[in-house]
C-alpha cells in the first residue's frame, strides 16, 4: 500500500468506492472505506484518515449527521460528493464544517484537484508570512498587499475580507460565514454587504474586474479565492 495521504471514502454504492479506490490509489493516495454513516465514524477514529470523501445519501443516517459527528472530534478536511445539487444542500454541508462540495456526475480531474487544495489548506504552515496569488502579494505579519509590485490601499473590512478568503483559499466559504467573520453575528443576513466588497476587491486586485479570476462567486452559495 502507498504511504500517501489516507482517504476514507464514505459512499453505499460499491461502484463509486471501487471507483474511487482505483482512481486515489493510482495517484499514490491510500483508501479505506465505509458504506453507511456509522461505520464511517467508527473507521474515521481507527484510521484518523487525512480526508474524508462523504456522500449525503446513506442508509444508515443523512451525511450531514455524519459530517456534524466528526466535527465534534476532528478538523479533519471533507469533501461532499453527492448527488444533490440544490444551493440549500451545498449551503447546509459547507456551514456544517464541509470543506468543499462536489455534485455527481464529477471529473475525476476536478475530484483530484479539489483534493489536493484541501490537504493543501489543512497542512501546518505556521511560518507562512507572505501568499502569493496570481499577481497579488500579501504580507500577513505587515498587512502589506502588492498588486504587480505596487503597493494596493484596502480599508480595513476590504483587508479583514481578503485575509479571511487567503486563510481558506481553494475553500467554498459560505455567504454567513463571511459575514459572521468579518462583520459579527448580527450581520448573517446582510449579503448585500458581500457583492459590494468583492467588487471592490476585484476593482482593485483583478487584472479584469468584469472577468474575475482570483474571486470566484459561486451561485446561491457562497465565494471561493482561487490561487494558482
Amino acid at each position: 500500500m502507498s504511504d500517501g495521504p489516507r482517504v476514507l471514502v464514505v459512499d453505499d454504492e460499491v461502484q463509486i468506492r471501487r471507483f474511487l479506490r482505483i482512481t486515489l490509489e493510482a495517484h499514490g493516495y491510500q483508501t479505506f472505506e465505509a458504506e453507511a454513516g456509522q461505520v464511517a465514524i467508527n473507521r474515521a477514529a481507527q484510521v484518523r484518515p487525512d480526508l474524508v470523501i462523504l456522500d449525503m445519501s446513506l442508509p444508515d443516517m443523512d451525511g450531514l449527521s455524519v459530517l456534524k459527528r466528526l466535527r465534534e472530534w476532528s478538523a479533519t478536511p471533507v469533501i461532499v460528493l453527492s448527488v444533490r445539487d440544490s444551493d440549500h444542500d451545498k449551503v447546509s454541508a459547507l456551514d456544517a464544517g464541509a470543506d468543499d462540495y462536489i455534485t455527481k456526475p464529477f471529473s475525476t480531474d476536478e475530484l483530484l484537484a479539489r483534493l489536493r487544495v484541501a490537504l493543501r489548506h489543512a497542512a501546518p504552515n505556521p511560518s507562512e508570512e507572505v501568499v502569493h496569488c496570481g499577481e497579488i502579494e500579501v504580507d500577513l505579519t505587515r498587512r502589506l498587499v502588492m498588486r504587480g509590485g505596487e503597493a494596493v490601499k484596502l480599508t480595513p473590512t476590504e483587508y479583514a475580507l481578503l485575509r479571511l478568503m487567503i486563510q481558506h483559499r481553494g475553500r467554498v466559504l459560505t455567504h454567513q460565514q463571511i459575514l459572521k467573520a468579518v462583520w459579527g453575528p448580527e450581520y448573517v443576513r446582510e449579503t448585500h454587504y458581500l457583492r459590494v466588497y468583492f467588487a471592490q476587491l476585484r476593482q482593485k486586485l483583478e487584472a479584469n474586474p468584469t472577468l474575475p479570476e482570483l474571486f470566484i462567486t459561486e451561485p446561491g452559495v457562497g465565494y471561493r479565492l482561487v490561487c494558482e
